[in-house]
């Protein structure tokens, strides 16, 4: 795990992805690369909105992912372009990076890798470079898009500067640096981006980060059908008041236990302090929270504290304001605990490969999604469409992937019902409207576990 991310060396033009993204960087800037740098996107198989309270998530890296060809110069300015037109093209020095939260461009996520890796390695002279990106990952899927664009800008800025540092370290940057842009995540989408790899889904646990291989059972593939509801974590509030009603949860819990509670951030920090199982943590919200959403002032009087307190010190920049007046906070302990028990189990599904065990995951995927849907409240009427479909169409389980409100779902499917699977799916969901049936060939497909962040170097 402390190796670097590896450099490859490639013909280029036996390489069509490849080929194409040097034809457009010499278009472009009428230069070759110097190099190509490539992170992949992912799909979350169990552990939805928990990474971020400190819990291990079952995440596999997809085939999908985001490529940038490179030059590099002395100029001390990032170009970047897109091989997709609708994104602009954006120049900045390197001495002047700003990201702007409320305005969250496709060019912000990759300074916000460039800023990260400044920062981390306190780059005081940085070199400048020419970039060109291309993506084959869904935008606002729910498949990583933007941290595999955080990833990939951390890894360029690292190869370009001629650094080293190892994979756990730009895992554990570009995590911190993508809040650069307001989203307050776990890490999970940028540790599986670097700690992938081929054929192995992983079980990333935090703080210390590690990754541990999981062999999924044979008998199933899993597929990932596009809702087509786009959802930008950045560009609302949705993801960021679920933090923070985690935050306050926590604060609470810890209250009632008798504990220091301006200490404790995360659910998963609050369960180590008192050393009990998930089980007796469950048993603690039912006794301690009730299912009635809470007003800044009851949270307020329970903490002891003023609403400007509340504000300043427990609620997030674009929670803070009037429309955030109600925390539920039963409902979002009570998911993160029992999500992250049904992590521990499907991995010690996978570990064991009982008969019956696809069976076994599948129902741990249903739960997943209906804990999702019912106290998480992070799914939407397309999504929760979509599972009923796929589990009608013969998957076996069906869940959202990624931050929800939009997105993807992931289905475990028998190999035998692969064919029948996709044509049902197909019928049901994409044909009946014009704009979802034009986007099918990108919108549902089978993936296997692929590759971590890797340089490209031309033979």
């Amino acid at each position: 795990m402390e190796k670097n991310p590896p450099k490859i060396k490639v013909l280029i033009s036996a390489n069509e992805r490849l080929r194409k993204l040097k034809e457009a960087f010499l278009g472009k800037y009428e230069e070759s690369p110097l190099f190509y740098a490539c992170a992949p996107g992912r799909v979350n198989l169990i552990g939805e909105h928990i990474d971020y309270c400190g819990y291990a998530v079952l995440p596999m890296a997809i085939e999908q992912n985001i490529l940038a060809a490179v030059s590099v110069n002395n100029s001390q300015m990032i170009q970047l372009a897109n091989t997709d037109p609708k994104y602009k093209d954006f120049t900045i020095s390197v001495s002047g990076i700003t990201i702007d939260r409320e305005n969250p461009q496709w060019h912000y996520y990759f300074l916000c890798g460039v800023k990260g890796i400044q920062e981390q390695l306190s780059l005081s002279s940085q070199v400048g470079i020419r970039c060109v990106v291309d993506g084959t990952i869904p935008a606002s899927s729910g498949l990583s898009s933007s941290s595999a664009l955080v990833c990939c800008a951390g890894l360029v800025t690292m190869e370009a500067n001629q650094q080293s540092i190892s994979k756990a370290m730009l895992a554990e940057t570009c995590a911190k640096c993508e809040r650069y842009i307001g989203t307050e995540g776990g890490g999970m989408d940028q540790s599986i981006s670097f700690l992938a790899e081929e054929g192995k889904a992983k079980l990333i646990e935090f703080n210390p980060l590690r990754a541990t291989d999981v062999k999924l059972p044979g008998g199933a593939v899993f597929v990932i059908a596009n809702s087509c509801v786009e959802m930008n974590k950045a560009a609302s509030s949705h993801f960021n008041i679920r933090v923070v009603e985690c935050r306050i949860a926590t604060k609470v819990l810890a209250k009632v236990s008798g504990l220091d509670w301006s200490s404790f951030q995360k659910l998963g920090d609050l369960q180590t302090e008192l050393g009990l199982s998930l089980e007796k943590m469950l048993e603690l919200v039912e006794e301690v929270l009730h299912p009635e959403p809470y007003s800044r002032d009851e949270v307020c009087k329970i903490l002891g504290i003023n609403t400007e307190q509340l504000s300043v010190n427990i609620v997030s920049a674009n929670t803070r304001h009037g429309e955030v007046s109600h925390f539920r906070l039963y409902q979002r302990a009570r998911h993160v605990y029992t999500e992250a028990a049904r992590v521990l189990q499907f991995k010690a599904v996978c570990d064991l490969a009982p008969a019956g065990a696809v069976l076994q995951l599948g129902k741990l995927m249903n739960q997943s999604h209906a804990s999702c849907r019912d106290l998480y409240e992070c799914s939407c009427p397309e999504l929760d469409q979509l599972v009923n479909i796929c589990l009608q169409a013969g998957a076996v389980g069906s869940r959202l992937t990624g931050a929800g409100w939009g997105g993807c779902t992931v289905s475990m499917v028998p190999t035998e019902r692969m064919d029948s699977f996709l044509q049902t799916v197909k019928e049901l969901y994409y044909m009946p409207d014009a704009r979802r049936a034009a986007l099918i060939k990108q919108s549902l497909f089978a993936t296997r576990p692929g590759g971590g962040a890797t340089i490209f170097t031309e033979e």
